[in-house]
């Protein structure tokens, strides 16, 4: 990581490899897109979300936290750096409203990137549970998502909590420079290096490694999973739509986040450990196309999020109709629920009808 926030946010160090004029533009161009994207995108989805009642699951909660704290990315992060673009000052605010500024920049992006971290690795672990254990009540319950909401952003701030103390606003020459001082607050440079370890260890790799280790087994599971009694036409066309969504939402969730962390926390690893003084054009393109990646994550979790689900596609409909009042098609699984226990004289059919349905409803 660059101790520099201009850099950190350009992932750049020299600019001899590009145009400035085609750099300017492109930059300017990418970048706008992804915040436009991320901020119209992740309000739209909390806020179909909060006029909806039907969406109120435990899923869902984990999708609005994601969401908000992907907001927080293209306002203290992005749009920073795109002004630094177009101004010969390194930094522009002075004062104690500068010397905040200079701390949040860095301070906030990464608790949002914690946070989408942890509320993915929710996700995987309430669609763990609801596929493989699926006759069990809900490990993580509507009551319980506010808490574990709250957990996500008080773990994401203390992990980030140094940024606060090392962001410092320091005058040159020419001009005032945002810039991380860790000797000056801790007295270690080596402590550094284990911080960035840990952290990439702790916000990237562990929770890469457990979320496709849960849906893995979770696609394992579903085509394992043997067909109940003799179930109804319509139950069965529910059970094989909800391997589908359960299958690509699995898919899309690990190959966006690999995609989009994965080359940053490699550029990480060769700059940090190998320091090139002299790179080649071919890494620091390397360097500006990992730094994009890793910038619109918080455009694409929202897309995967109406890509893949029917319920919120149904929102963003009927609010552009002006209402947020779901149609009763929406939620056709919880009528058949209904229906096959009503026909049916066998407790375990219900149970089983309602175990699929469940998981259904939940991936939508």
């Amino acid at each position: 990581m660059s101790t520099n926030f201009n850099k950190t946010t350009n992932g750049t160090q020299t600019t001899s490899c590009f145009d400035p004029t085609a750099r300017r533009i492109g930059y300017t161009v990418t970048y706008s897109l992804i915040s436009v994207v991320s901020v119209i995108a992740n309000l739209l989805i909390a806020i179909i979300f909060y006029k909806t009642k039907t969406l109120r699951k435990s899923i869902n909660f984990f999708i609005v936290n994601m969401a908000i704290s992907d907001i927080l990315l293209p306002i203290f992060l992005i749009t920073p750096y795109l002004t630094s673009l177009y101004t010969e000052d390194p930094w522009l605010i002075s004062g104690p409203v500068g010397v905040v500024l200079c701390k949040l920049v860095m301070f906030l992006p990464h608790v949002s990137v914690s946070v989408s971290t942890e509320s993915l690795v929710l996700i995987a672990i309430d669609r763990f549970v609801a596929v493989v254990f699926p006759l069990r009540s809900p490990l993580i319950s509507s009551r319980l998502c506010p808490f574990l909401i709250l957990v996500t952003w008080i773990v994401a701030m203390a992990v980030s909590f140094p940024y606060l103390l090392t962001m410092k606003l320091v005058e040159y020459p020419d001009g005032l420079v945002c810039e991380r001082k860790w000797i000056e607050a801790f007295g270690d440079s080596s402590s550094l290096k284990l911080y960035n370890v840990t952290v990439f260890t702790v916000s990237f790799y562990v929770p890469f490694v457990l979320i496709a280790i849960l849906y893995i087994i979770i696609c394992l599971r579903l085509k394992l999973q043997k067909k109940p009694g003799e179930p109804s036409i319509n139950i069965e066309r529910q059970r094989a739509r909800r391997e589908r969504n359960v299958l690509k939402m699995s898919v899309a969730i690990v190959f966006g986040f690999a995609l989009c962390w994965f080359p940053y926390t490699i550029n990480w690893l060769l700059t940090t450990h190998f320091r090139p003084e002299n790179a080649s054009c071919g890494f620091e393109y390397f360097t500006a196309i990992a730094f994009l990646l890793a910038h619109s994550n918080c455009a694409i979790n929202p897309c995967i999020c109406f890509i893949f689900s029917v319920n919120y596609r149904q929102g963003f409909k009927n609010l552009t109709r002006g209402s947020l009042v779901f149609n009763n098609d929406v939620n056709t699984s919880e009528s058949v629920v209904f229906q096959r226990r009503r026909a049916s004289e066998s407790k375990t059919d219900c149970l089983v009808s309602d175990a699929h349905v469940v998981q259904i409803n939940c991936i939508d």
